[in-house]
């Protein structure tokens, strides 16, 4: 008589437990991975950068529609007195190397680039608007993005995984929906006087807004966050003086001053002053890249706030739009991207903890650690 087989009729429920088993694991992996308590302050602090330039945008609006003030160079004059008075003055007081005095003498003319970069950044976007559409700034405004990251693979050694490529890509139809929800909610009302020289001026600002970003990205991870928002309000209060008193003069002249003008003005300032004091925290602890992916959804509460203010038609693509970037956004952060910095680096000692995600990484190597002592 043959002896009963092992696979007999009990066995496809033990491979249906272990199959069950596999799957809850996975799930358990996935969620451990993508919800950590670094990828939640991470989407928390990225969401607050885009809440100031939501306030930057509501702010500048206002007086654009209801008082007829449109001067970008002056706001930013502003902010860029405030970062002077705070902290270039912080740098005029320390010693050593980190001296105000001592920095100039060495890296002046980085500098002064640095700070060009930054303010027309800031001016040429604000200046498309005139010429070309709505749907090509939002749109075209992401061509930082691949730039970016160009400039990161060259500059910062940064080398990106399959992961990250295909996160960029989710945002970026997370934007896609964005536009898509605009046309249909009836947003695209102004052809533009030059598309084409708008959308010149828009690849133009967000070029320069990658460049500055990766300066800031090297300068907070390898030197000092007081040294690069003190130059950048040194530099930037000097440049954008002197194009403010070129270009807006008039402007500046023709403006009705009252009380709730100048609140505006100080909302502005404030919004603007908190994102360039509090961007650098969170470039130290990931990356330039991922900031610029989470502040995506500054347009969508833009939007979501000119419902009640200017009267804007909701759509649900909105939502969906806010779904899909912070989805991109999320796997994104969820690895971490590798630093390959070369053998005979010329780049200067690091000072601070200079790693991409470096809460995610910090993490990682816990739970390698803790894999091996069990």
């Amino acid at each position: 008589m043959e002896a009963d087989s092992p696979a007999g009729p009990g066995a496809p429920e033990p491979l249906a437990e272990g199959a069950a088993g596999d799957f809850s694991s996975l799930l358990r992996r996935i969620k451990g991975k993508l919800f950590t308590w670094n990828i939640l302050k991470t989407i928390a602090l990225g969401q607050m950068l885009s809440l100031c330039i939501c306030g930057t945008a509501i702010t500048s609006q206002y007086l654009a529609e209801r008082y007829k003030v449109n001067t970008p160079m002056l706001q930013s004059f502003i902010n860029y007195c405030l970062l002077f008075l705070i902290y270039t003055v912080m740098l005029a007081f320390r010693s050593g190397s980190d001296n105000l005095l001592v920095i100039l003498k060495r890296k002046w003319w980085k500098y002064i680039l640095l700070g060009l970069a930054d303010v027309e950044a800031n001016y040429v976007i604000v200046r498309a608007y005139q010429y070309t559409t709505l749907t090509s700034v939002q749109l075209l405004d992401c061509f930082g993005i691949p730039v970016l990251m160009a400039l990161s693979w060259f500059i910062l050694h940064a080398r990106y995984r399959v992961i990250h490529f295909i996160a960029v890509a989710v945002c970026l139809l997370g934007v896609g929906t964005m536009v898509g929800a605009d046309i249909l909610a009836g947003r695209e009302d102004n052809s533009g006087s030059d598309v084409l020289i708008g959308d010149i001026l828009v690849l133009l600002g967000a070029s320069l807004y990658a460049i500055s970003n990766v300066c800031e990205e090297y300068i907070v991870k390898k030197l000092s966050r007081q040294e690069f928002l003190g130059m950048v309000g040194l530099f930037g209060t000097i440049i954008s003086g002197i194009q403010l008193l070129i270009v807006e003069y008039k402007d500046i002249a023709s403006i009705h001053w009252d009380w709730k003008i100048a609140l505006l003005f100080v909302a502005f300032a404030l919004c603007m002053f908190c994102l360039y004091s509090f961007m650098p925290l969170v470039i130290r602890v990931t990356s330039a890249t991922s900031v610029n992916l989470g502040i995506l959804t500054a347009d969508l509460y833009s939007l979501f706030v000119g419902l009640f203010l200017f009267g804007y038609k909701f759509s649900g693509l909105y939502i969906l739009s806010f779904t899909v970037i912070m989805v991109g956004f999320i796997l994104y952060c969820s690895t971490p991207t590798r630093t390959a910095e070369p053998a005979e680096s010329s780049v200067p000692p690091v000072t601070s903890i200079g790693i991409d995600n470096l809460g995610l990484k910090l993490e990682e190597n816990l739970q390698e650690t803790h894999s091996a002592v069990l």
